[in-house]
């Protein structure tokens, strides 16, 4: 499918006599043809381009610029100017990449000067140059693949949901359905992809089908009560996930992973010397402890051979994309074996806070939350707690009194330094 992509933008690129480059609807890199230069002193080299090229993928503000000239809505080639404030310094001609009246991404031409008499045609204007007739028709077809491949890779999106979260008695016809679609790819070493959060398509959007399209993955979905994309990735060997992490990296680029207003407050340890948590409410009026991670975090399973274990992948994976999201003490892309106690806390279902500890989750004693949090990561330590939070020890000591008074649990017993500690790390998941 790929070589049929390259094929029909090099086609593109030869009719117009312009380097061509393919996104799709995310703006993610599918292909894109060979850029000459006949004078080797001045290459007409763009750095969004290459930029493009080299990470697969546009950055935000060159999203933001443009879509600004209506390219989701466009049906005809359009114009846009460049913009070195968002790293644009050519201009392009956006060839809209459509099938049955839906965009499935698109096809840009870099306009460096030898593009400006290229007519684009319009209802009150010349007709369009014959070139670029040509070139839409190529474009056509590019839109006939990209939605035969959407429509496949929603069915295949369909079974890995039933599978992963479907009731017991449909989980075997799901299994058996995407088993004969994936052929021998489903008995080879697998990981499932967890990324938090997956914003939902709206407006305009909603008609488009909005999975990502990336070689290594096998099938993704859309799991809405988690607000979460599940990612089926195939590995090349069990005891590696690194295919499942750089297909992790590239969906956390993605615009829908990361909803905006919904991200923690940035984690205070995250550095020595931090300042105090920012605000972030929790359930019955309480603060996260120590405020909470990032924006948006993925998860990576275990590595698993065939499908009946699917499930029980996925729950590895969202509970590690949970914790990432949580801490920011983790990696952005955070694999089950890593995270710590948050294996077992993210599997326990949803409760309000013990009793003792809820006075301490208060938004007027987050500091005295972190600081708890701090002195029992740090295994009790006094002086190392110090250093971290950039304090007297003496402060600390009687910020840990205050803990003591509000929860009325002793510091030195191991069942309440358990209790408190735990406490606090299920508060972030929350």
């Amino acid at each position: 499918m790929r070589e049929d992509y390259q094929q029909l933008v090099d086609e593109i690129t030869a009719t117009l006599g312009a380097p061509a480059t393919l996104e799709n609807r995310d703006f993610a890199l599918i292909a894109f043809g060979a850029q000459d230069s006949d004078d080797a002193e001045e290459p007409t080299l763009d750095p969004v381009r290459t930029r493009s090229i080299l990470q697969r993928r546009s950055t935000a503000a060159v999203r933001a610029w443009f879509e600004a000239f209506g390219i989701a809505r466009a049906q005809a080639p359009l114009r846009i100017p460049p913009d070195p404030g968002a790293g644009v310094f050519m201009g392009r001609i956006c060839l809209p990449v459509r099938h049955r009246g839906v965009v499935h991404g698109y096809v840009w031409l870099l306009d460096d000067g030898h593009l400006s008499d290229l007519e684009l045609g319009g209802p009150a204007g010349p007709p369009p140059d014959p070139r670029l007739v040509r070139a839409m028709e190529t474009t056509a077809r590019i839109g006939a693949l990209l939605a035969a491949e959407a429509r496949a890779g929603e069915e295949l999106g369909e079974l890995l949901r039933e599978l992963l979260t479907g009731p017991p008695a449909t989980r075997d016809a799901a299994c058996s359905g995407l088993h004969t679609a994936l052929r021998g790819a489903a008995d080879g070493p697998m990981a499932l992809v967890a990324v938090l959060p997956w914003v939902p398509r709206t407006g305009e959007d909603e008609d488009h089908p909005g999975l990502p399209h990336l070689p290594g993955i096998a099938a993704a979905c859309v799991i809405p009560d988690e607000t979460a994309l599940a990612a089926l990735v195939r590995l090349r060997a069990p005891t590696s996930l690194g295919p499942a992490r750089a297909t992790a990296e590239q969906l956390l680029r993605s615009p829908r992973a990361a909803a905006p207003g919904s991200a923690p407050p940035a984690h205070p340890l995250h550095a020595a010397g931090a300042a105090p948590a920012a605000r972030a409410d929790g359930p019955h009026g309480a603060d996260l402890p120590c405020g909470g991670g990032r924006e948006s975090g993925a998860g990576l399973s275990e590595a698993r051979r065939g499908l009946d274990e699917l499930p029980a992948a996925w729950r590895e994976a969202l509970a590690a994309a949970r914790a990432a999201r949580a801490d920011a003490r983790l990696d952005p892309i955070a694999e089950w074996t890593a995270i710590g106690p948050y294996r077992l806390l993210a599997t326990l279902p949803v409760t309000t806070p013990d009793a003792a500890v809820r006075p301490l989750l208060e938004r007027a004693h987050t500091e005295l939350a972190r600081t708890a949090e701090t002195f029992l990561d740090c295994a009790g330590q006094a002086s190392r707690t110090a250093q971290i939070l950039g304090i007297h020890r003496q402060t600390l000591y009687y910020r840990l009194s205050r803990v003591r008074q509000l929860t009325g649990l002793d510091l030195d017993a191991g069942d309440d330094r358990l209790l408190l500690h735990m406490a606090l790390k299920a508060a972030r998941l929350r």
